[in-house]
């Protein structure tokens, strides 16, 4: 995962421990989270699923997204 910027890889583990499968993301509370734009989270979200698409599923379900990562 060398290949993750700084900002990746925290929002790759931050994925990892929460529960985006069952309750559905939010973008808005992901920035607030991480203190920045929201075009950052869709921009990281994104490039997570180029870099490590073994590891990131993002599916929309219910009218609602999820997204499980490992």
């Amino acid at each position: 995962m060398a290949e993750l910027t700084t900002f990746e890889l925290r929002l790759f583990e931050w994925i990892k421990q929460s529960d985006f499968e069952n309750v559905a993301w939010s973008t808005r509370s992901a920035a607030r989270s991480f203190k920045c734009k929201e075009s950052e989270i869709y921009e990281g979200v994104a490039s997570l699923s180029k870099k490590i698409p073994n590891r990131i599923q993002i599916y929309y379900e219910n009218g609602n997204v999820h997204i499980a990562a490992e």
